[in-house]
């Protein structure tokens, strides 16, 4: 179950960012399985919608980096710019194509630079649908024997709102639909827009509400109400988890703001962020904890490959020892590793 301050064990969940996505292109059916069997408690889809209201699962509704959308011929003419939550954008999007469209796509790795070994996966599987995702865990609990669970991540609430498709009903009945309401403790409900949690906390849903803070910038969906416009940033300020003590059950925040940096950037221990948010009964999640050397904090990098494997080890103990939650990991076999008893960095 999803862990609170208050029963709180002596290490993170596990979750599966965007299944193992580490070693499979992310989202693809093999990546769920796979992070199962490496270790994950949790997995993460993101989703977004089609044209005709199917919930699918891509990190982005911008899908050429991610899929083979860009060589089917039939599809050339959907090629736009949009602006999403600020940002203009060029590619394909979910909601100009319906989900019989999108089912004849297929996965692809989104860093193939990076990770050459997932990109000799590419073209093998179709996208997936959250139904299908909600499926394949509790077939994987099946066959561990042991209930596993689900963070999913509301994508771009308000511009998918204004576009006429609101993510928060369709999700609501998709639950609703499949009897993942009646699993609270296995479900948790995360969007970096404060305003999509509430209604979803309005509808009566049962599960956990978890608010995503990106370290600069705001959410899209700010101001909410009558309320000021309000930062990331000042959500993680003291009077920020005052106020979402009172809306949800937890924060995930980038791992940048749970590392302490001296003045050369290197990490030297952790911030207040947990403590000062389990003060206030929150539970505490951080993403993304990958190995390569593009992603580590500047001292646990082993050269200046990008690809290559750096002190991972010594920045997951680091994130570990603050004392979060859960940790989304790309590679779950990793985070199982950290987090087992006696492991030494």
């Amino acid at each position: 179950m999803l862990r609170t301050p208050e029963s709180a064990p002596a290490r993170p969940l596990i979750i599966g960012h965007r299944g193992a996505s580490g070693y499979r292109p992310e989202h693809s059916e093999s990546a769920y399985r796979l992070a199962f069997e490496l270790g994950a408690e949790f997995v993460e889809p993101d989703i977004v919608a089609t044209s005709d209201g199917v919930l699918v699962v891509r990190h982005e509704n911008e899908i050429s980096g991610t899929t083979d959308v860009a060589d089917h011929e039939e599809f050339r003419d959907r090629r736009t710019t949009k602006t999403v939550d600020g940002q203009s954008l060029t590619g394909w999007f979910t909601e100009d194509f319906t989900w019989d469209e999108l089912s004849t796509l297929r996965t692809r790795e989104r860093l193939p630079k990076l990770r050459p070994d997932s990109a000799k996966h590419d073209g093998e599987e179709p996208i997936l649908r959250l139904s299908d995702v909600l499926g394949i865990i509790d077939e994987e609990s099946e066959r561990a024997g042991r209930e596993f669970g689900v963070v999913i991540e509301i994508k771009h609430a308000a511009y998918f709102q204004a576009a006429g498709l609101d993510l928060v009903p369709i999700l609501i009945r998709e639950l609703l639909r499949s009897g993942w309401n009646e699993r609270p403790a296995r479900l948790v409900i995360e969007s970096f827009e404060l305003g999509a949690l509430d209604r979803v906390r309005e509808s009566g849903l049962r599960g956990k509400l978890v608010f995503l803070a990106e370290r600069i910038g705001a959410p899209a969906d700010e101001p909410i109400g009558d309320d000021p416009k309000r930062s990331y940033g000042w959500y993680r300020s003291d009077d920020g988890l005052d106020l979402l003590a009172g809306r949800v059950h937890g924060i995930s925040v980038a791992k940048g703001d749970l590392l302490r940096l001296d003045a050369l950037g290197n990490a030297v221990g952790p911030t207040t962020l947990v403590e000062r948010a389990h003060a206030r009964g929150l539970s505490v999640y951080t993403w993304t904890l990958r190995p390569e050397n593009r992603f580590l904090n500047l001292g646990f990098r082993s050269s200046l490959s990008p690809s290559e494997w750096g002190d991972w080890s010594g920045e997951f103990g680091m994130i570990v020892e603050s004392g979060v939650d859960g940790i989304f990991v790309d590679h779950p076999d990793l985070g199982a590793q950290i987090v087992a008893p006696g492991f030494s960095a």
